[in-house]
């Protein structure tokens, strides 16, 4: 199988962490993909109409797309149902965990086009704020209601983890530790993972 993406993007680390939690190592190769948000990578487009990384070409040449779905499918090539249970009451907790730790990183890779890619005649100040906002209520919901379920590694553990590491090395200047005591002993101890080690930005 081929993931097509970059380890800066959170959500190609997202779906790589999760292959190596699932076992499948020595089957996932990351092709090492950047696209421009102007522009049409035209081999992407033949797989994604999206044309978005990460994407997934299967070993039988299909395309699977958005990270949440390479996950998902992960965990079923793997056969790991302890990353994503099939009980309903576990599974849809961890899926909203994952919808949660996805929308975060989304507005934290939103801001990082809005205060560098974009020029900076073009930038919105208002736009900013409320991104900024968005971050830390999603920092704020994972401390005060989610430390429980972080304690096991699952596909939304994953994901948080991932977001979090990519809000430090593109924004420490919110400094989401602050007053988040749970949620940085768990980013503490989960990048201490194999799977966290071997994809570590800028490693």
């Amino acid at each position: 199988m081929k993931l097509y993406g970059v380890l800066l993007s959170p959500f190609a680390r997202m779906c790589m962490v999760t292959a190596l939690e699932a076992g499948l190592a020595s089957r996932v190769q990351l092709i090492n993909t950047e696209v421009k948000p102007t522009e049409v990578n035209a081999a992407l487009a033949k797989i994604s109409p999206i044309g978005k990384i990460p994407i997934l070409e299967t070993d039988h040449g299909h395309g699977i797309y958005d990270s949440r779905v390479i996950m998902e499918y992960f965990t079923h090539a793997g056969g790991n149902t302890s990353l994503l249970p099939h009980e309903g009451v576990k599974r849809f907790r961890i899926l909203t965990l994952l919808a949660l730790a996805q929308g975060m990183a989304d507005a934290a890779v939103s801001l990082r086009y809005e205060t560098f890619a974009r020029p900076e005649t073009a930038r919105w100040p208002d736009y900013t704020k409320r991104t900024t906002e968005r971050i830390n209520a999603c920092l704020d919901e994972l401390e005060a209601n989610w430390l429980v379920d972080l304690q096991s590694v699952t596909l939304g553990s994953i994901a948080v983890a991932v977001a979090l590491g990519y809000i430090d090395f593109r924004h420490d200047a919110l400094q989401w530790r602050k007053g988040r005591t749970g949620l940085s002993q768990f980013h503490e101890n989960f990048i201490k993972r194999d799977s966290m080690v071997n994809t570590a930005l800028g490693a």
